[in-house]
């Protein structure tokens, strides 16, 4: 049976994301090197991840110079049928022939709300849009540091060891 995935911020072939600090101080992510970054990542993905499953990226999936050639040779080694929920980083234009689905936020499962962002709590609080269903706000984009307080779970690959989660374990968070 397939599987569905989340994660967010690879910012793939982003070289100087290796020079960044966490909230802490800390180098934000220890390789070598911007390639051996990227085959972590793929190679964590894959390891996790079957052609059939399902993929949702948060965002941010690749950062610096030639995007459309490092996705024409790169992004298709990745397995699964992927969708990307929109980051500050990401073009459409440059990103959609490598996605199924291009969106803002979505609602994947009752109680699951997949951003880029955090969003705030009176937003997960709409009854109008979510009825009276307790709400997780599963996001990326703060890549080391905490989530907000209350409902939120972050999917940094910081914070995931550069895998993607399964859904499964989000929506235990649920209860």
């Amino acid at each position: 049976m397939p599987n569905t995935w989340v994660l967010c911020d690879t910012h793939f072939n982003h070289a100087k994301i290796l020079t960044f600090k966490d909230y802490a101080g800390k180098p934000a992510r220890v390789f070598d090197n911007v390639d051996a970054m990227n085959e972590c990542m793929m190679d964590n993905w894959n390891s996790v991840v079957k052609p059939d499953d399902t993929v949702y990226h948060l965002g941010d999936v690749l950062f610096g110079m030639d995007k459309d050639k490092w996705l024409s040779k790169n992004f298709s080694r990745l397995n699964g049928k992927k969708n990307l929920i929109l980051g500050n980083h990401d073009n459409p234009k440059i990103l959609a022939p490598y996605f199924k689905n291009i969106m803002l936020w979505e609602v994947i499962f009752p109680g699951l709300l997949l951003s880029h962002t955090p969003q705030h709590a009176s937003t997960l609080a709409e009854t109008h849009r979510f009825g009276k269903q307790h709400m997780l706000n599963v996001h990326g984009h703060i890549h080391s540091n905490p989530s907000p307080a209350g409902p939120y779970r972050c999917v940094s690959v910081e914070q995931i060891n550069y895998t993607p989660i399964n859904i499964e374990e989000l929506m235990a968070n649920l209860n």
